[in-house]
């Protein structure tokens, strides 16, 4: 059943199949009869045509020569016919004469030449006798004209030098009355002149003269002139002035007489530069060595007054190309002109190619080269004697600085003798000085270089902070430092000009055991510290102001490297531009400078980056640092003076006393025994510390860089202040922060990440750490955080450590001590670990401290470390106070 229901299935597809077959089969030999059919047609066509070609070739090929044939005849009647024309006769026979005239007319014009050169000596000589310079330049130029028909004949030579004779004969008789035209400024004659000695080819000779005799007073006076012997170098009096003022002459002169004004003034400035003597360059290293450190502002003087001369003469140079313009639109150029605009091309030696080649061609349309003067030359005559000073700008800089950083101090030390300025005082007048001293180098830098040397003004204002507040921390710091009674640490009486709480501080003082030389310190201490916070404000604005100075440089820059041809700078010219640009100043420490605080192109919406001035933030902060540890040692006075006397104690070295001696010793501990004196007077000072910074509790010099204290971590006291809670309008109430002070926060425990670094962590150039505002309580607690550890530091690292000798009652009585005072800092919330350190070790019997010890010995010996080196200095100095150490040393 299976089998034939799946043969019934398959017989349809079979016959379709068969279908499809026999229909290809049908289109197959259709189409083979088709083609059969079209290729029958094909080669019937091809055996029709090919015989019809041949015959069109050979058809094409008879009336090719038909056509020669038939021009060959034309030609030959054309010839004989024009050999009989009588026409053409006449036209053969006008162009034979018109030769002849041609060629006698030519020899002619030899023998007038012949005899023209026979007789020229005679002629020139003639005119010049009679005082008739123009015909005889003109016929030396005619002259000059037919040197050509002599060239390569054995006769050139001997007409060259008689011409080059006439020529100097006539240049001898007209010098006289060309010198006698120029210093009479008779215009009309040295025009005349200047067409005769073109045509002699004798234009630069000409321009010498006149150059020479336009600038004879100027060489003198500049010759005549002393600068040894005046306060400024120049003044307006001054050959430079004069030399503006001959220029602004020839701004009228030189376009009347020369065909090119501008290369022709230009030529003039130059040879005058160069003809004085001694030269510019000379003059201002006189200048250099006379004034010494001071000689840049003089120097500047000079360079003000050329720049102003430059700008001036580039004015004058545009005049002349807007008068030189409209003469060669509405006049018609001579010959004469035109060649001697062409010999004007060799007017100097020293400028530039592409000056050289735009100075002998006549401008037909307004260019910036004609209406700005395009000096080059004389630019750089000018302003190469002060490339070389730009150069060298730094030095000079940072030697004016030493010399005015010793003036401001010498001078405000010796009015602080005279007078009663305290420490603080001095500091404010001498910063202020140094500000305005600063402030005035970045005017110099500006007008001097044009910003190129914006990397030597930085570095000597760094330099200058620098030096400023490290000499000032050498001589002032020292003053409030000195210990002892009276004034012998101060540079006058303490000043009797108190707060309005004065009576209060005081009393404060005084109840807190301090001389009232000590409240002049604190006092004197704190204005330093305010005194540092002013300056670095001030530093931070005259940063930005410095930036913004230099953005504008920057942009300038860029706009000069995107475009060279509009290199500007302001207030000078095109030529001081270009010198500045090929100068060392162009370094890439520059642009490195500019790109850091001018990143984006300094676009509106860009902000000034980077920081100018990191080590002058860094010295300031440093000094801030020292002013900080200045007034903590005032603070913590009294307590060092009761620890002073503490390691001396014979309590360390005795034994039991005789009275305690009974039948109840072995039951009462050694922790029992009170603190001792000193303990108690030191644990008292530092609880009433809080009452200290009651008065001061909002002094903004108390909370300025209060992350450089000793043992202040700046990162977690950054964090606390980022997560203190905003202060409620009460806060601001007065004697709210006093009456909060006194119990510093929990959280300053995390203040310091190890409790015996006494140094914080440097800040980095060009990362200046900004601290956000504090709360008084939390400048308060901070302070108290870091005198305590430092008062702590002071007694587990000089104090206890200077005890020769420990009894088992004076281990005892030592215990007690670091007991009590751990309690205390306790409660002022500080830990300390090398205080827990201390009493650990020191409340050891012999035996096992003994042991422990030998062990530590032993680890350090098989490389273990021996725990942390300040565990290490511990164990060493209660071992050798204990006598532990003993059987090392047998």
């Amino acid at each position: 059943m299976g089998d034939s229901s799946e043969s019934e299935a398959s017989q349809p597809d079979l016959a379709a199949l068969d279908q499809r077959v026999s229909y290809l089969s049908t289109r197959v030999q259709v189409l083979t009869q088709d083609t059969a059919t079209h290729l029958e047609q094909t080669i019937e066509d091809i055996s029709r045509t090919v015989p019809r070609l041949t015959y069109d070739l050979q058809f094409m090929r008879e009336s090719g020569l038909s056509l020669q044939l038939g021009l060959k005849g034309i030609e030959n009647k054309t010839r004989s016919t024009s050999a009989d024309d009588p026409t053409t006769a006449a036209l053969e026979r006008l162009h034979f004469l018109s030769t002849i005239k041609s060629r006698m007319e030519a020899s002619r014009d030899v023998l007038r030449e012949a005899e023209s050169w026979s007789v020229l000596e005679s002629e020139v000589s003639g005119l010049i006798s009679v005082e008739s310079y123009a015909k005889a330049g003109e016929r030396l130029a005619e002259a000059n004209k037919s040197m050509v028909v002599f060239q390569n004949t054995s006769e050139y030579e001997s007409r060259r030098a008689l011409m080059i004779s006439l020529q100097n004969q006539l240049e001898a008789a007209v010098s006289s009355a060309l010198v006698a035209a120029i210093n009479s400024r008779d215009v009309t004659a040295c025009r005349t002149y200047f067409s005769i000695f073109g045509n002699i080819q004798r234009e630069t000779e000409f321009r010498n003269y006149y150059n020479g005799s336009r600038r004879a007073d100027l060489v003198t006076s500049w010759q005549a002139a002393s600068l040894l012997d005046c306060d400024e170098p120049m003044t307006s009096s001054t050959p430079l002035s004069l030399f503006l003022n001959s220029s602004g002459e020839e701004q009228t002169n030189i376009p009347a007489i020369f065909p090119d004004p501008q290369p022709s003034l230009s030529a003039f400035i130059q040879s005058t530069l160069d003809a004085l003597a001694p030269s510019l360059s000379q003059r201002l290293a006189e200048v250099s060595e006379y004034y010494g450190a001071a000689a840049l502002p003089e120097l500047i003087k000079s360079f003000r007054m050329a720049e102003e001369f430059a700008v001036s003469v580039d004015q004058i140079m545009g005049k002349i190309g807007y008068s030189a313009l409209f003469l060669a639109h509405h006049s018609p150029s001579s010959p004469a002109v035109e060649e001697a605009t062409g010999h004007s091309r060799r007017l100097s030696k020293r400028i530039s190619m592409s000056r050289r080649i735009g100075a002998g061609k006549t401008p037909t349309a307004p260019s910036v080269n004609v209406l700005s003067g395009g000096g080059g030359g004389w630019e750089n005559a000018l302003f190469e004697s002060f490339i070389d000073i730009q150069t060298e700008y730094s030095a000079f800089e940072n030697r004016l600085i030493d010399r005015e950083l010793a003036r401001i101090t010498t001078s405000l030390l010796e009015s602080a003798r005279n007078t009663s300025s305290d420490a603080s005082r001095i500091l404010q007048e001498r910063s202020a000085a140094v500000f305005g001293m600063v402030e005035e180098s970045l005017n110099r830098c500006i007008i001097f270089t044009h910003g190129y040397g914006a990397v030597g003004l930085v570095d000597a204002i760094n330099y200058t902070f620098k030096t400023f507040l490290e000499a000032s921390q050498r001589d002032l710091i020292p003053r409030i430092r000195q210990s002892g009674s009276g004034q012998n640490g101060r540079l006058s009486s303490p000043s009797t000009t108190l707060s309005p709480t004065s009576g209060t501080a005081a009393d404060t003082f005084e109840e807190l055991d301090y001389a009232p030389e000590d409240w002049s310190d604190f006092q004197l201490a704190l204005h330093l510290l305010e005194t540092c916070r002013v300056i670095r404000e001030r530093l931070l604005v005259f940063e930005v102001k410095v930036k913004s100075t230099l953005v504008q440089v920057s942009t300038s820059f860029r706009l000069a490297r995107a475009d060279p041809h509009g290199l500007y700078l302001s207030g000078t010219t095109r030529g001081e531009a270009e010198l500045l640009l090929q100068s060392s100043l162009n370094s890439a420490e520059l642009h490195t400078l500019l790109d850091t605080i001018d990143p984006t192109g300094g676009t509106s919406e860009s902000p000034v980056n980077g920081v100018v001035f990191g080590t002058a933030l860094n010295v300031v902060r440093n000094f801030t640092r020292a002013c900080q540890l200045c007034l903590q040692n005032i603070i913590l006075k009294p307590l060092h003076a009761h620890l002073s006397s503490y390691a001396t104690s014979s309590i360390w070295s005795s034994a039991d006393p005789e009275g305690t001696r009974g039948a109840f010793d072995l039951h009462i501990p050694s922790f029992s025994l009170s603190p001792s004196p000193v303990i108690l007077r030191v644990a008292e000072g530092l609880l009433n510390l809080p009452r200290l910074f009651e008065v001061y509790a909002d002094d903004d010099a108390l909370a300025f860089s209060i992350e450089s204290l000793p043992f202040v971590d700046e990162e977690s006291l950054l964090s606390l202040a980022e997560s203190e809670p905003p202060r409620s309008p009460r806060d601001d109430r007065p004697g709210a922060s006093r009456r909060q002070s006194a119990s510093p926060p929990s959280s300053l425990r995390r203040l310091s990440i190890a409790s015996t670094s006494s140094i914080p962590i440097p800040i980095q150039p060009g990362s200046p750490t900004s601290m956000p505002a504090l709360s008084p309580e939390m400048v308060t607690s901070t302070w108290l955080y870091s005198l305590t550890h430092s008062l702590l530091s002071h007694l587990t690292s000089d104090v206890l450590p200077s005890v020769k000798t420990l009894s088992a009652h004076g281990a005892a009585q030592l215990s007690s001590d670091l007991a009590y005072l751990s309690n205390i800092i306790r409660a002022l919330n500080v830990e300390f670990d090398d205080l827990e350190r201390w009493k650990e070790l020191v409340d050891l019997k012999d035996d096992e401290g003994r042991r422990r010890y030998e062990a530590k010995g032993a680890e350090a010996r098989l490389g273990d470390g021996g725990g942390q080196e300040s565990g290490k200095r511990i164990w060493d100095a209660v071992a050798r106070m204990r006598g532990w150490d003993s059987p090392s040393q047998t």
